[in-house]
């Protein structure tokens, strides 16, 4: 069984010295503080749990930086219709594999990949109906992130059913054609080691009050996500059409509970916020995203004092870093309150407090025991490089307080996913093929925008 020795490393208790880490098949079966290194491998350096990425839209990322030139969330999901009509199913694997190496290279060793490109770019359906899944799950093994795949239940182009426009061509299906999805989609991931499967309702535009009821029926105790409340225009829309805010409606159409994760839900009344956290589910939270598309600023503090679960995701991954959505999740409220140090309670660290929170609910929300350095868990372990100027001389909490307010440049030097070594010296054992390969693409995909 291998065997790590850690000199320091955030385990479940707090900060331990001289830990030995064994793992088996991936598992971590036994962590022992203040041991001998013996025979063991060393990993210098400061050892945090792996980050869960709970919300990506992987192929997003071959458009980032290309959609800055003024419009609102709008006007961006039309320039995302037009990027999205000329992908192949290589492009999208090349894409996929771009963006899971650097959430590796960013601390981040497990993602809910929120799926929708199900069709060709006319619509019609693949001879394989999880034929993007599968590429999906390719870029999984080829960079060994942990996937947590959730195909996308997307019927409709608005409230009402309404019907879809020509720019969501590649995402619409019905209740039996999804059922057929989920099947073929699980044969695609059934080889990769530790994979799960969910659901995904788009969205209360894209999903009607029974088909929910359908979807909550055909997850038979998989977890669930589905975008919420994410813009103003979202609630007007969802008032004028249900008589209902957006999460007030969610809440009546379907049981929502731990196994849910509810993806923005930016824009909630108190009352809302209340009902929300106390039926256990996870706030997926996505700031870069949130920031970039104008969306708003989540009530993030009474969220917390509601007891609400929280966990971070990558979404558009525009700019892929653990570290900085925690930063600017905690930024935006002290911009919003003109306050310091809001989201932790008074005297403890912040950086702690939500390394610790976003790694509890992430692993919630992707179904997986992973996120803690703690026995009968995934041994996903990132490793911080201790000389790096924004952590010398850092000790304890504050580490993750400098990691993630003070590092301008990465402090991740090595990175495991279930034991197996996939980032070395900062970089992705895989990385030049991968880049490689992006780069043949890259030129012609720009000029689609």
């Amino acid at each position: 069984m291998p065997t790590f020795f850690l000199p320091t490393a955030l385990l479940p208790t707090g900060w331990a010295r001289n830990v030995r880490l064994t793992v088996a098949d991936g598992t971590i079966t036994a962590v022992a503080p203040d041991a001998a290194a013996d025979n063991a491998t060393r990993l210098p350096g400061i050892a945090l749990p792996g980050m869960p990425n709970l919300h990506s839209h992987a192929f997003q990322r071959g458009m980032a930086g290309l959609a800055q030139r003024g419009g609102d969330f709008w006007s961006w999901r039309k320039v995302m219709y037009r990027f999205l009509a000329v992908l192949t199913p290589d492009d999208i694997e090349t894409i996929t594999a771009l963006a899971y190496m650097e959430m590796l290279e960013a601390g981040c060793t497990a993602v809910a990949e929120f799926h929708y490109l199900h069709h060709a770019p006319d619509g019609t359906a693949y001879a394989n109906p999880a034929e993007l899944c599968a590429r999906i799950a390719a870029a999984a093994e080829q960079t060994g992130i942990g996937l947590t795949l959730l195909p996308v239940f997307y019927a409709h182009g608005g409230f009402n059913a309404a019907p879809p426009t020509p720019g969501q061509r590649r995402f619409i299906t019905d209740l039996d054609r999804y059922a057929a999805l989920l099947e073929a989609a699980q044969r695609a991931i059934a080889t990769l080691p530790d994979a799960r499967l969910g659901l995904a309702p788009h969205s209360l535009r894209a999903a009607t009050v029974p088909e929910l009821a359908a979807l909550v029926t055909l997850a038979a105790g998989r977890v669930l996500h589905i975008h919420v409340a994410e813009q103003l225009r979202e609630v007007e829309d969802c008032l004028a059409a249900t008589g209902a805010r957006p999460v007030q409606h969610l809440l009546a159409s379907a049981p929502i509970d731990d196994r849910w994760c509810v993806i923005h839900a930016t824009h909630m009344t108190a009352a809302e916020t209340t009902a929300l956290a106390a039926t256990g589910a996870v706030a997926g939270l996505c700031p870069i995203t949130e920031a970039d598309l104008g969306d708003g600023i989540f009530p993030a503090l009474a969220w917390r004092d509601a007891g609400g679960r929280f966990g971070i995701g990558t979404d558009s991954n525009t700019a892929i870093s653990a570290a900085h959505e925690l930063r600017l999740l905690e930024y935006g409220q002290r911009l919003a309150h003109r306050a310091r140090t809001l989201l932790a309670p008074h005297g403890v660290s912040t950086g702690r407090h939500l390394w610790d929170q976003a790694t509890r609910g992430g692993a919630q929300a992707l179904d997986r025991r992973i996120g803690a350095l703690a026995p009968g868990h995934r041994a996903d372990i990132v490793i911080l490089d201790p000389s790096h100027p924004a952590l010398t001389g850092r000790t304890d909490d504050a580490i993750l307080d400098a990691l993630i307010f003070a590092a301008a440049t990465p402090c991740i030097t090595d990175v495991l996913v279930a034991g197996r070594h996939v980032v070395r010296n900062g970089r992705h054992i895989a990385r030049d093929q991968i880049l490689a390969a992006w780069q043949q693409i890259a030129c012609r995909l720009a000029t689609t925008i």
